[in-house]
């Protein structure tokens, strides 16, 4: 009885649908069957022109997941979602120059080894010299990676400059009756 009832609802509901959506659901339809021929028993085997059909037919029309028997909707969903993010990843690439030349780059480092107080503005004009134009930019970012000298300690500043440098200090000196005497004082640090 149930099902009579059923059969009979799915009957007026055809009536009401329009024809695009029935060829629609037709299509999802007859591709899942042939699927399912094409395949030995067992699980079937999906194709990458499957799973493009299906989610071509549901970025048309997302109630095709209703007609979805083979595979469950949230996999048609996944799929489209998929297909989604690699389009944008493809649009969102990384655009630009092209890499240099392994030979230049070669050339930048052995230049920084043999020259080791010449920095990227340096390297830069002789690259210009011989005739390869690059921007300074590129050398400096090519150039091998050295630790800075370390920043020297005030006390080895104090030694080196001892002979240069002064002290010098004020102040104020109250006398007996009162009267100010003002005192400057000047030291060298030899």
């Amino acid at each position: 009885m149930l099902t009579l009832l059923s059969a009979l609802g799915s009957l007026l509901s055809f009536r009401v649908r329009s024809r695009l959506t029935l060829e629609l659901e037709l299509v999802a339809l007859r591709h899942q069957l042939t699927v399912l021929r094409r395949q030995r028993p067992g699980q079937p085997r999906l194709f990458s022109a499957d799973r493009l059909l299906w989610v071509w037919l549901y970025r048309i029309w997302p109630q095709v997941l209703d007609a979805m028997v083979l595979v469950k909707p949230a996999t048609v969903l996944d799929w489209h979602r998929k297909g989604f993010r690699l389009y944008w990843r493809r649009r969102s690439r990384r655009l630009g120059r092209p890499r240099m030349n392994r030979e230049i780059r070669d050339l930048i480092r052995q230049m920084s080894r043999a020259n080791p107080l010449w920095g990227a503005p340096r390297i830069h004009g002789e690259l210009l010299k011989l005739g390869i134009e690059v921007s300074q930019a590129t050398v400096s970012r090519y150039l091998p990676w050295r630790p800075k000298a370390p920043s020297p300690t005030w006390r080895s500043f104090l030694q080196n400059h001892r002979h240069d440098i002064a002290a010098i200090d004020m102040f104020v000196v109250v006398t007996a009756s009162f009267r100010l005497l003002y005192a400057l004082v000047v030291l060298g640090h030899e």
